[in-house]
């Protein structure tokens, strides 16, 4: 833990999605105080019509991607909504995703709900007010 999570309807590269990787990674621990070694990304590639929105009531439904980022609880809603815009910049920049059919969303967990075993087990608790 963390993991963030792209489920995207598309097919890519595998080096465009090792830059996505590093750029989530880096961005992720800077923004939210972690070893980036806790870090794991997914780039789920589900194919054409693997992910579905309806952006206006009574419309048809459109190709989307969604983020799904399991991070430490007690982060700022504040905190939370940069960090979703800056992911969402790199999906922009590295995979040409449209921002309007990108969602976040967020799982929150406590300390003990995050074990790895190369940084030491259980991830740190984190303290409010830390970023």
């Amino acid at each position: 833990m963390p993991y963030l999570q792209l489920d995207v309807n598309g097919h890519y590269p595998v080096e465009q999605k090792k830059r996505l990787a590093a750029q989530f990674s880096e961005t992720y621990a800077r923004m939210m105080s972690v070893d980036i070694r806790r870090i794991s990304v997914a780039i789920r590639e589900l194919g054409e019509g693997g992910v579905w929105r309806i952006p206006e009531p009574g419309g048809e439904p459109v190709p989307v991607s969604l983020l799904m980022l399991d991070i430490r609880q007690g982060r700022s809603p504040e905190l939370r909504m940069d960090l979703a815009k800056a992911l969402c910049a790199h999906c922009s920049a590295i995979l040409g995703l449209q921002e309007d059919r990108l969602n976040v969303e967020f799982t929150q967990h406590s300390g003990d709900e995050m074990y790895h075993p190369t940084p030491g087990g259980y991830s740190p608790e984190w303290q409010p007010g830390q970023s």
